[in-house]
């Protein structure tokens, strides 16, 4: 059975034509990122190499993405049985698929992008966004930062911009996330927005897709460069036990850290 017809856990896969389109679905997690979505989503992508042209990465409704899924960290903070070691390469791989891999990667993002979600919004070649849709960088709440993230919205806004987003931890509007340019386009009907830009990458032919994202990684591929101090940044951070009981914390209470038990 072709992949891209199989069910997935954490993943809603379907294919038009040459267009596939992958839906992140964990709604009882705030389409949070855990393991098994990155598996999955790498798995998918790998798949559409071949004949895919455009690759269309949504959310739900209300959440694009949430970011880590903070109940996969506490289970490794308490030793659960099953609970993976801390390994962000997998997802910064897939992020780095989305920015060079030989199709379009288009975001479709409606509700709130935060964290990882920014991750995704930013490593995507083009990015469309609900009117009401937010984008925030919340981790350093936590001790934490977006380590791996940051080398795809620099490359998106800029360093001021970037450092800005992850040091006031707030969302920013679509609004204003379309003057920085992370988002290329803006509508309060993002389905009919998504439509009509579909209906224009259609016209494209999948050689000449494949050979122009090769040389734009030819040009640049810093995001190579800055996979190893992301990785080291990301587990530094994971890896401090202030930080993890701030984690854990939130996941049993749903207090922030600096409010009062």
């Amino acid at each position: 059975m072709d992949i891209l017809s199989q069910a997935f856990d954490t993943l809603r896969v379907r294919q038009e034509e040459d267009i596939c389109f992958i839906q992140l679905h964990r709604p009882d997690a705030g389409n949070a990122i855990n393991d098994r979505m990155v598996e999955e989503l790498g798995r998918v992508l790998a798949a559409c190499e071949p004949a895919i042209k455009v690759v269309v990465l949504e959310g739900l409704p209300d959440v694009f993405c949430s970011g880590a899924d903070f109940q996969e960290i506490r289970e490794r903070v308490d030793g659960l049985a099953g609970a993976r070691e801390q390994n962000p390469g997998p997802l910064y791989d897939v992020w780095h698929k989305l920015a060079h891999g030989p199709y379009i990667s288009v975001a479709h993002v409606r509700g709130r992008a935060n964290a990882g979600g920014v991750g995704f919004v930013s490593a995507c070649d083009i990015v469309l966004s609900d009117d009401k849709a937010a984008y925030s960088l919340s981790e350093l709440l936590f001790g934490l930062m977006p380590a791996c993230v940051l080398p795809f919205l620099v490359r998106r806004v800029g360093q001021a911009k970037a450092n800005y987003l992850t040091l006031m931890t707030q969302p920013i509007s679509a609004a204003l996330a379309q003057s920085w340019g992370l988002v290329d386009a803006c509508e309060a009907n993002s389905e009919n927005l998504l439509r009509k830009r579909l209906l224009r990458l259609r016209l494209l032919g999948k050689a000449g897709i494949a050979r122009y994202k090769r040389y734009v990684r030819e040009l640049d591929d810093g995001l190579a460069t800055a996979r190893g101090p992301a990785l080291a940044a990301n587990l530094e951070v994971f890896s401090d036990p202030d930080n993890l009981s701030k984690v854990a914390r939130y996941v049993k209470t749903g207090k922030l850290p600096w409010e009062a038990d």
